[in-house]
């Protein structure tokens, strides 16, 4: 029960929390108000601001902002699941006087629309960023992901190299995700004994799920709790992970990773609950053609970009800057 109930957290499997139904399935706010859902309208209204740009992808309408000088290196941020670009906020001001930063709402999370079963009939994940980087006319980047997002870059890296310059991840996962280990804090376990009794999850849930992921609770400010309710109380989509790169049973992952021969920083935090050290040394050994750097905090949990993020960006930095290894030319 423990293990179904934090796989309804996490995005990473079917969920036990009702959150893929459709719009006309799930009742809209002004029918439901003890479930204050917010569709994707009111949410752009409360969160769009003046970077905020909008490229159509398959049809679906992707958010995504670009800040920094234009002749700069490009860095392209890519949330996980249960996350939208604002991860990236205290970064891109860190980062964005030196690096052309792009970052973007992955499908069905932030302020970018839900795949549609059409979408994605003829659209896969990795289609989305190299859409953008394509309507941008980046021909290179950067890559940092954290959490499943570190999945879609290998992926999009496997795909594209010449897009990919280098990987930076973070505690992203490179096996089926097991959560069978897991001891939850009393606070998450009554959070999500109340969000399967009313298929709702509050704001509290919230709360406790961050704290809980996190190294110290202590770093997680009032407003990253009050982004997370806001946008996880949107009116529920019914593929919502339908664009999200998943590591699946594992075998083409295995696959892909293999297919990855770019300098990779894996930036970890260890005291990460769900992905610990043993993590870390797995996906090194799946990326055993690329040309690994590591990185480990053991302070930091799940989320090393919205924990630590101005350590997160020194790293960044100093990585491409005096780190990287120097590669053989490409044949």
């Amino acid at each position: 029960m423990r293990r179904a109930a934090l796989a309804a957290c996490m995005m990473v499997a079917t969920t036990a929390v009702p959150q893929t139904a459709t719009a006309q399935e799930q009742a809209a706010p002004s029918a439901a108000p003890a479930h204050p859902y917010l569709t994707v309208a009111q949410l752009r209204k409360l969160y769009e601001d003046k970077q905020s740009r909008y490229v159509t992808i398959g049809e679906l309408k992707i958010h995504y902002k670009d800040e920094g000088p234009r002749n700069a290196p490009v860095l392209l941020m890519v949330h996980g699941s249960e996350s939208s670009l604002r991860t990236w906020d205290v970064i891109t001001q860190k980062l964005k006087g030196r690096y052309r930063v792009v970052r973007l709402d992955l499908p069905s999370y932030g302020l970018s629309d839900g795949p549609t079963d059409e979408a994605l009939k003829v659209l896969v994940p990795t289609d989305i960023p190299i859409g953008l980087l394509d309507h941008l006319k980046v021909k290179k980047v950067t890559y940092v992901g954290v959490s499943s997002g570190g999945t879609m870059g290998m992926y999009l890296a496997a795909r594209r190299p010449d897009m990919v310059e280098r990987l930076i991840l973070s505690n992203t996962p490179s096996d089926p995700v097991d959560t069978s280990h897991l001891k939850l804090s009393q606070g998450l376990v009554d959070a999500m004994a109340r969000a399967k009794e009313t298929g709702f999850r509050d704001q509290d849930f919230w709360v406790q799920f961050l704290n809980f992921f996190a190294g110290d609770a202590k770093r997680m400010s009032a407003k990253t709790h009050r982004e997370y309710w806001d946008f996880y109380r949107r009116v529920p989509e019914k593929n919502l992970i339908g664009l999200i790169a998943r590591i699946g049973d594992g075998k083409q992952a295995t696959i892909e990773m293999a297919k990855v021969r770019k300098p990779v920083l894996l930036l970890w935090g260890t005291a990460d609950p769900l992905l610990p050290e043993s993590a870390l040394n797995a996906i090194t050994r799946y990326l055993a053609n690329a040309q690994i750097s590591k990185v480990a905090m053991p302070d930091v949990g799940h989320y090393p970009p919205l924990e630590v993020p101005e350590r997160f960006a020194q790293m960044i930095a100093a990585y491409i800057e005096g780190a990287t290894p120097i590669l053989p030319a490409e044949q």
